[in-house]
């Protein structure tokens, strides 16, 4: 019989990731903003500690970025990941990362997650056990694509979507989720330490109101 093993700990866990490369020149209009190790470290361990969706799972990370999602992951026993970004650049220090963290079970897509979940006869509809992202919040000329990567997430999974939105959209995303039929909980409401990266940026730092949701697939009767 296998041993389970060891839990780490929360801030073991944030350790780790302070040490994840991140971007040197984000790009603003694919919304590419850093995912701290604070708040990836309380949202990947949530994960495995309340709803054991982590550990031995099969993961994609849907605009993986840099990694870090994808790291803590694998950190805390994720089988397999599959990192999905439809920029190059980012998936060049997302490798980068992976290798120096000695990871080879993280894999990496060049592709839009859209196409990716959405073309016809995806080889990975439902094929992962959990999705993963802190997608664009929908901003400036990408409206709707927080919606988007969330069907894209529910596409992709068998059990469920993790997702960091705006609190303001919390309501349409109650609703979105109620017409796609599957169940919505909102895990925490979070701060997001938005750092400024662009140079019309006035403030070092933006706290932005967050809500860290679960999407669940609602069971078949008869099905545990």
């Amino acid at each position: 019989m296998a041993t389970s093993r060891k839990p780490m700990k929360l801030k073991e866990l944030e350790g780790f990731l302070q040490e994840v490369d991140v971007f040197d020149n984000p790009k603003i209009l694919l919304e590419q903003y850093t995912t701290t190790p604070h708040l990836a470290a309380c949202v990947l361990h949530t994960i495995t500690s309340t709803f054991d969706d982590i550990e031995g799972k099969t993961i994609a990370d849907l605009g993986v970025g840099c990694g870090v999602l994808s790291i803590g992951a694998t950190m805390l026993g994720a089988d397999f990941v599959l990192g999905v970004d439809i920029d190059q650049d980012a998936l060049d220090i997302c490798a980068k990362n992976a290798e120096e963290f000695e990871m080879p079970s993280i894999d990496l897509i060049c592709a839009d997650v859209r196409t990716l979940a959405f073309s016809c006869n995806s080889r990975f509809h439902k094929m992962f056990d959990t999705v993963i992202m802190n997608p664009p919040f929908g901003t400036k000329r990408n409206e709707g694509i927080d919606m988007q990567f969330l069907r894209a997430g529910l596409s992709l999974s068998s059990n469920a979507v993790y997702s960091l939105h705006k609190s303001s959209t919390r309501e349409h995303i109650k609703k979105k989720a109620e017409d796609w039929g599957v169940d919505i909980q909102v895990i925490a409401e979070m701060k997001y330490d938005l750092a400024a990266t662009h140079k019309f940026h006035k403030k070092k730092s933006v706290d932005i109101e967050v809500d860290f949701i679960r999407l669940c697939h609602r069971k078949s009767p008869g099905t545990s």
